[in-house]
């Protein structure tokens, strides 16, 4: 088994263009920081919305190879976070941010048919299914908020038998079918849109850490190691770095880690288990497991029970972690006892800035000049394609339905997470708390009573954790 921090789905996309680094003085119009969904999507569509603009997108690595190439490929609609939507923003806006998440799915497979991207996009659905009878019936609060707010015709809740149709995993329980969602290869996904960027005449830099973000009057300055850029605005689409210390948006975020593994090539087994759909599978944990097939019939795996990042530093561990990596393997081989002497080809992972709601926010800084987004907490890949259009329209100052979407809030009003060192260490005690109590859980043991209680300080402290 391979195990590096790029990963699978990078190395089957093949060798990718290099681009220059920034260096000397450049004049843009908008400076777009951070080449992942976020990033890519919000340069494309300022480009499309105005193709005069000066547009220039600065990586500080390679463009797509980030989170953004890295993760499970599940494009999401919002709905299985409905609840939490209502409670943060309330009914009717929230119904409107979901549909716009649902239509944001379709416009990614939509972008990729116009585009000539081959991205393996499949509209599949998304199933939440329970592996422990803890987990039975943990999604009815959130179709509860669903049936009040009107929607009848969206997911349907299933019996294990019709669970076990789709996927015949004999952990497998009952869930609920969520129909808006489909699954991509992430970072064929991610190059695509960088052609398109290309393409519509943006300028891309790689290799070009920012080391300073100065927003004064009538202009954003951004500082990297061999050059600057000006522009008139900028967009902050770099979720990791924001985590930082010294970042303005530091305290909403905390940086944690997903890592995956993806096996040889196992059709049989897919067919064995009747999983010819292709739906997106997750369990219904705080540090949840996820799982989807591939084209030539691979089952790739991730878990989201990856260390608390100190500092939020993004490599290390966020990246390599041979212990999680045998979390990964032993939840694949409970969930899917069959692959048990089948070949892992792939291990990998990296890091997932999550905010204490679950829901990515897009924050429009005090000048105006300047906007971010950030707490997609391992859901992006749908949602960012929606999110990008919003920092568009925020930067071209279009009257359209972006522009009022609820997310989009003042940095004043955004939860906050405890300060460093207590950030690390209070979260790393409460997720090695939580993955104690799933354990049990999972297993059929009684859950200690330590676990049990500091699992639980997360819902009392009003911050989110799982779906």
């Amino acid at each position: 088994m391979i195990h590096k921090a790029f990963g699978y789905w990078i190395e089957e996309a093949g060798p990718q263009p290099e681009f220059p680094v920034l260096e000397g003085e450049q004049e843009l119009d908008v400076i777009v920081v951070g080449g992942g969904f976020t990033g890519l999507w919000t340069a494309f569509h300022l480009k499309s919305g105005d193709p005069g603009l000066e547009v220039g997108l600065i990586e500080s690595h390679r463009i797509g190879h980030g989170p953004s190439g890295r993760n499970g490929g599940f494009v999401d609609a919002m709905w299985v976070s409905f609840a939490s939507l209502v409670k943060r923003y309330g009914s009717e806006a929230a119904l409107r941010l979901a549909r716009m998440a649902e239509a944001s799915v379709r416009e990614v497979g939509e972008f990729c048919e116009a585009h000539e991207v081959d991205a393996w996009y499949r509209h599949s659905g998304y199933l939440n299914v329970s592996t422990a009878p803890a987990q039975d019936g943990s999604w009815e609060g959130n179709l509860k908020a669903m049936r009040e707010a009107g929607i009848i015709d969206g997911p349907r809740e299933l019996t294990p038998t019709e669970v076990q149709e789709i996927c015949a995993s004999p952990a497998f329980r009952a869930g609920v079918h969520y129909g808006a969602a489909a699954t991509v290869q992430p970072a064929r996904l991610a190059f695509g849109i960088r052609e398109a960027c290309r393409g519509l005449g943006v300028r891309l830099f790689e290799g070009s850490p920012v080391t300073k973000v100065e927003d004064r009057p009538g202009s954003v300055t951004v500082t990297t190691p061999y050059g600057r850029a000006r522009a008139a605005k900028a967009v902050l689409s770099n979720g990791p770095t924001l985590a930082s210390q010294g970042s303005p948006l530091s305290g909403a975020i905390t940086l944690a880690s997903s890592h995956m593994v993806i096996t040889e090539p196992v059709p049989e087994v897919i067919e064995e288990l009747g999983w010819t759909g292709g739906e997106a599978i997750s369990d219904c944990r705080a540090l949840l497991t996820y799982f989807r097939t591939t084209p030539d019939g691979r089952i790739a795996f991730g878990w989201g029970g990856g260390r608390i990042a100190a500092g939020a530093r993004r490599f290390g561990r966020a990246e390599l972690d041979a212990d999680v990596i045998n979390g990964v393997i032993t939840g694949l081989r409970r969930y899917f006892p069959m692959l048990e002497k089948r070949e892992l080809d792939y291990a990998w992972g990296g890091p997932i800035d999550a905010s204490p709601t679950h829901l990515p926010h897009v924050v429009a800084l005090p000048s105006g000049r300047a906007f971010a987004a950030f707490g997609y907490t391992g859901n992006g890949v749908g949602p960012s394609q929606m999110v990008g259009r919003t920092l568009a329209s925020l930067v071209l100052e279009l009257d359209d339905e972006y522009r009022s979407l609820p997310f989009i809030e003042s940095a004043e009003a955004l939860t906050r997470v405890p300060p460093e060192p207590f950030r690390w260490v209070g979260g790393a005690m409460i997720r090695e708390a939580i993955g104690r109590k799933e354990e049990a859980e999972l297993t059929g043991r009684s859950v200690d009573p330590v676990s049990a209680a500091v699992a639980r300080i997360p819902q009392l402290i009003g911050f989110h954790i799982g779906r």
